[in-house]
């Protein structure tokens, strides 16, 4: 209720309310002042309005005092239920987690005022989930009331219930759903469900055979079921055992071929281990177990078997056919041994050279080898069943050839030796070595001399230098290259093989024209002319014959083609580009479809003889000035028409579609006739072409030219 001091309760004030919620949700009295509540109000929307008050004097209309602001508060009353806004709630906690861990959180909001009596003030309750989990009343933490095993029961619903005023009766309530999972945590060891496995395998299969599978059983899940095995005990060298990660299996292979004559049954032990093991459960036992496993061997047949894998074996060079190289064995390791037939794998590309016995395995030369050609030789020889053919096993054999002295020493090199004709007596002119294709086990050593036919010994002399060369001096001072080009010295080489083997090789000395020092190319050159026969004028009297021949050969090639461009046609060019003629008469109208005959330029019946083509660039201008004056009928244009007619006939060098075109008559469809004054045989000036006009709007421009005056135009 408003009350103004200057009221005097007469009826001369009245109140009017303004601001906020006016007329809408207050309105006032105006004679006594009193403020009503038109609708109900929600202080959850709007907790305050603020108003204005005016006090006024019913005849004036005037403000009695100043006008007057309040706020009118709206009290909370619990209209509002608990909501739960982030439900429904997932929660994880790892299994067997001790009493009292904090699993989750649920918090409830109320929109009733928190400052006002207990409207929002929130109580929390289990519903559902005891008794393994329990739940604070006031912050609404969910704890774990007991230890849980994920591997009994992985999931649990809780129901959470949140109660306003304190859980007065009265109360509003709402309940939130907690799903909560345990997470897997490595409390349980792997366990084998068979304690015995039994499996084979058969004595041919290759290493890595897989033997079979072992599976140990885990409870747990994801890596802390990952496990390991292994093999115990002394097994271990023939099989192995790998683990699957997807599977969790343990596959077992085979390590090392197995011999069913050799043993025929393995026991091994297989151990699986828990890869992560959690010390909190160690005290309940080792994370691991054990199985054993019995394999039996089974007997196959078995292809023959080598005494080795490889054999080496020697024998020389030159050796007879059918020397003996070595002997291969092998036998079936089953217990019927059945024997076994030899034979040697010969490869395309290599010649037979060794052939076997195939009953005892003896290895024998066909031919006698050569080591300078071959050194070693690899052979594969197999060795077959005889009661069952497809028992085929193989072993390498490397026979090595060695060396006897069957080779003759020979120089190293082609010498090229030269001597001046001035040269001294006793002066070197070449060092020789030598080579030798057998292999000496002590090393080489070459002995050098003259043979003993020697008929140039007086001229030169060799001196064994004692480390395989020798040096070749001259007997004698001054040579001469007219009496003697070349001499031929034989050269004897002796090896120290066993029985030493020697030969002759012949050193070519060529005599050149030098005092002392030798000039290389120049005695080679020297010769050269000496074997060719041809003294040094002969020879540059040849290469000038030669130079000469291609000189004029270029000249004649260079000459040819400018001959072959220049044509009569490029004489003419610059004539034909002015050889132009234009006159305005019209054609055969829109109907004339045959006035233009190009075949009368491209056919020549009659070959005329040639007329040399004129100078004619200043006479076109003068004619033409001509045919402007005394029009189409002069002697003058009808000479200058012909003149280029038949000279655009009988020029050889001009296309066939030449610039001059003719109108020789009007078309097959006209019933005028020719117009054209080429083919005329009267003067235009004997004519009438009155008729023109009455050919229609086409021949209008024809007619006004020949009916006021008759000119050829450009």
């Amino acid at each position: 209720m408003l009350k103004s001091d200057l009221d005097k309760e007469d009826g001369n004030l009245e109140y009017i309310l303004a601001g906020e919620g006016a007329g809408s949700f207050f309105y006032i009295d105006k004679y006594t002042g009193k403020i009503y509540v038109k609708q109900k109000l929600d202080r959850e929307k709007k907790p305050f309005y603020i108003l204005t008050a005016k006090a006024i004097n019913r005849s004036t209309q005037l403000p009695v005092e100043p006008d007057s602001e309040f706020i009118i508060k709206v009290r909370d009353i619990n209209d509002n239920e608990p909501q739960f806004l982030d439900g429904p709630y997932v929660a994880t906690v790892p299994e067997m987690s001790p009493e009292g861990t904090s699993v989750t959180q649920v918090t409830a909001t109320d929109a009733d005022d928190p400052s006002y009596g207990n409207s929002a003030r929130l109580l929390y309750s289990l519903v559902e989930g005891q008794p393994y989990f329990s739940v604070e009343p006031k912050t609404g933490v969910i704890r774990m009331a007991s230890e849980m095993d994920r591997e009994t029961k992985d999931q649990y619903l809780v129901i959470i219930q949140a109660k306003d005023m304190v859980g007065q009766p009265g109360a509003f309530s709402a309940t939130a759903t907690v799903t909560i999972n345990l997470s897997d945590i490595n409390d349980n060891p792997p366990e084998f469900q068979q304690r015995l496995y039994y499996m084979s395998v058969s004595e041919e299969a290759p290493v890595g055979t897989t033997v079979g599978k072992v599976f140990a059983e885990d409870r747990d899940i994801g890596d802390n079921a990952a496990m390991d095995y292994f093999i115990e005990a002394d097994s271990s060298d023939v099989f192995n055992i790998i683990t699957n990660d997807e599977t969790q299996e343990g596959i077992i292979l085979l390590k090392k071929r197995v011999d069913y004559e050799s043993k025929r049954r393995y026991s091994i032990q297989v151990k699986a281990v828990n890869r992560r093991i959690d010390e909190r459960f160690l005290k309940e036992g080792p994370f691991e177990d054990t199985t054993i496993v019995k394999i039996n061997v089974e007997d196959a047949d078995e292809p023959p078997v080598f005494t080795l894998e490889n054999y080496v074996m020697e024998t020389f060079e030159g050796a007879m056919r059918g020397t003996l190289v070595g002997v291969v064995t092998a036998r079936d390791p089953d217990d019927d041994e059945s024997p076994v037939r030899y034979s040697i794998v010969h490869s395309s590309h290599l010649k037979r050279l060794f052939s076997i016995n195939e009953h005892n395995g003896a290895i024998i030369t066909t031919e006698p080898l050569d080591r300078e050609i071959a050194s070693w030789h690899n052979i594969t020889v197999t060795a077959t069943e005889t009661r069952n053919p497809e028992k085929i096993s193989e072993a390498n054999v490397y026979v090595q050839v060695l060396d006897v002295n069957d080779n003759a020493p020979e120089f190293s090199k082609n010498y090229e030796t030269f001597v001046c004709e001035n040269a001294v007596s006793g002066q070197i002119i070449q060092t020789i070595s030598a080579v030798d294709k057998d292999d000496s086990a002590e090393g080489h050593h070459f002995y050098f001399s003259f043979a003993q036919e020697d008929s140039n010994s007086s001229h030169f002399t060799v001196k064994d230098n004692q480390d395989n060369t020798a040096g070749i001096f001259t007997g004698k001072s001054g040579f001469s290259r007219q009496e003697q080009f070349f001499f031929y010295l034989p050269i004897l080489i002796q090896d120290n093989g066993t029985p030493p083997l020697t030969s002759t090789n012949t050193l070519t000395v060529t005599v050149c024209d030098c005092d002392t020092e030798v000039n290389t190319f120049y005695c080679r050159y020297g010769a050269f002319m000496y074997s060719l026969g041809l003294s040094t004028e002969a020879l540059v009297a040849v290469l000038a014959c030669i130079l000469i021949f291609l000189v004029f050969f270029l000249a004649i090639v260079t000459i040819r083609p400018q001959q072959q461009k220049k044509t009569p046609f490029s004489e003419k060019i610059e004539e034909f580009r002015e050889n132009i003629v234009s006159y305005d008469d019209e054609g055969g109208g829109e109907e004339d479809t045959e006035a233009f005959d190009i075949s009368a330029l491209r056919t020549r019946t009659v070959m005329r003889t040639h007329k040399p083509r004129k100078k004619v660039a200043s006479e076109i201008q003068s004619l033409y000035r001509q045919s402007l004056q005394v029009g189409p009928d002069s002697a003058i244009f009808r000479q200058f028409i012909s003149e280029k007619l038949e000279e655009a006939n009988t020029d050889p060098s001009v296309p066939p579609y030449d610039s001059l075109q003719t109108y020789a008559f009007e078309g097959t469809g006209s019933l005028a006739g020719s117009l054209s004054s080429l083919g005329s045989n009267t003067s235009d000036m004997d004519q009438s072409y009155d008729y023109l006009a009455d050919w229609g709007p086409h021949f209008k421009q024809l007619a006004g030219l020949y009916s006021s005056h008759r000119t050829v135009g450009d």
